[in-house]
């Protein structure tokens, strides 16, 4: 039998329930994490002016836009990162806002580029900036709500690495060797991927800066060349126990080229896949974004839902709990009401509808059903408690399906008992 005419189009992807619940899982702990660190939500527009993009990009990011030409014969992108959208908001709302801005956005972001395991054409990010203030604290600071994201994922250490590098420290670098200032963003681009080019490809972009191989290894592998800020940032951390964390790599200057100072990427430690997450600082983006109008230093990062989605299943540790919380939140309902006598369908229909007036995930089988068939109901919506509703209501008896225990209550003081249940672990209550 031939399958669906239509699919999701390559690199795009359906949510079924249990992919939502996952996502969820992801946005929430995102959400939790920042908050708790003093930052506030933000939303931009999916769909932005191609410009914003094209103004200063740089790497490979402008030969992968979703962009076309909208009925009003504007030249359109669905966005494929959020930055420069962010700098667009900011240039125009800041005066409305205290400095430094702490500001946060879950957002849906496309390229064009080939599918593969940690990549697709639409994704989601988890992006974190702070606008308005330019020293390596607030870096510092971005750095360690990226550590604790992934401690709320249930990484420990040992199981990732956060690698900082500066920017600076390779433009003081290509200035010495003669490297042109405006040829700077191509030759960062070559050392951008330098682990993963080919020797002999990478011997011949370098050839054409005057420099080898060698000399840029040097340069990678030398401690002393670290920034100033670089050691402020690391000094923080420690500071706040985070130290183990993070380590000097000169290799990552990150692809955009609106990048200008401290930069850095979070690897698992065994680096099996592509980066976690990423970002540094970016001081000149609201002034180009705005031509000059607002001038404001900035550092963010972002983190997509691919890769740290990849790592947690990987992890043993992390993917436990990322399993718990889904038992606990992608259960289509809490209660599930089996009806054990149709005579009592409309006190079974009173009782599910208090329980839902009362905050309680409740369902029930919409047709007469047998109980066995309910109680598989019970179990495929993953519902904690099946409260049977039988001939002798007002009594009824609450099956725990995970302890296969049962206990008895009341109709009348259902809603209270089920409110403290839940709170419960899932056994027998004792007597």
């Amino acid at each position: 039998m031939a399958g669906p005419s239509f699919q999701a189009l390559p690199g795009f992807r359906d949510f079924i329930p249990r992919e939502c619940a996952v996502r969820n899982y992801l946005f929430e702990t995102w959400r939790s994490v920042a908050r708790r660190c003093g930052y506030v939500e933000y939303e931009s527009p999916i769909l932005e002016d191609t410009a914003l993009y094209l103004k200063k990009s740089g790497g490979e990011l402008s030969a992968q836009l979703f962009r076309f030409e909208d009925q009003g014969g504007r030249d359109v992108t669905l966005r494929p990162e959020v930055t420069a959208s962010l700098a667009r908001l900011v240039a125009q709302h800041q005066r409305d806002f205290p400095k430094p801005l702490k500001w946060f956005e879950i957002g849906q972001c496309f390229r064009y580029e080939k599918p593969q395991k940690g990549r697709g054409r639409e994704f989601h990010q988890f992006n974190v900036d702070i606008i308005g203030e330019g020293g390596p604290a607030a870096d510092a600071e971005l750095i360690a709500l990226a550590i604790e994201t992934m401690l709320a994922f249930g990484f420990v250490a040992g199981d990732f690495v956060v690698r900082a590098s500066d920017r600076h420290a390779w433009i003081e670098f290509a200035s010495r060797h003669g490297v042109a200032e405006e040829a700077i963003p191509d030759f960062l681009n070559i050392v951008d991927k330098i682990e993963r080019e080919k020797p002999e490809v990478l011997a011949q972009k370098l050839a054409a800066f005057s420099l080898s191989t060698a000399q840029v290894r040097e340069f990678i592998a030398e401690p002393a060349n670290a920034s100033p800020a670089y050691l402020a940032i690391r000094d923080d951390l420690s500071a706040r126990g985070f130290g183990d964390f993070i380590e000097l790599d000169l290799s990552i200057v990150r692809g955009l080229a609106y990048y200008t100072g401290v930069v850095f990427e979070i690897f698992d430690s065994k680096k099996s896949m592509r980066a976690v997450a990423g970002g540094g600082r970016y001081d000149t983006l609201v002034a180009t974004i705005s031509d000059g109008a607002v001038d404001l230093p900035a550092s963010g990062f972002a983190m997509g839902d691919y890769v740290i989605r990849n790592l947690i299943e990987e992890t043993t540790h992390a993917a436990v709990r990322m399993e718990v919380w889904l038992q606990r939140n992608a259960a289509a309902c809490d209660v599930f009401v089996v009806v054990a006598d149709e005579c009592k369908r409309p006190e079974a229909l009173k009782l599910v509808t208090d329980l839902r007036r009362a905050g309680i995930s409740a369902d029930l089988s919409l047709t007469p059903a047998k109980v066995a068939k309910q109680f598989q109901s019970a179990e495929k919506s993953r519902a904690r408690f099946a409260l049977v509703v039988g001939t002798e209501y007002p009594e009824l008896k609450l099956k725990i399906l995970a302890s296969r225990t049962e206990e008895s209550g009341n109709a009348e003081s259902a809603v209270d008992w089920l409110t403290d249940r839940l709170q419960q672990p899932d056994g027998p209550l004792l007597a």
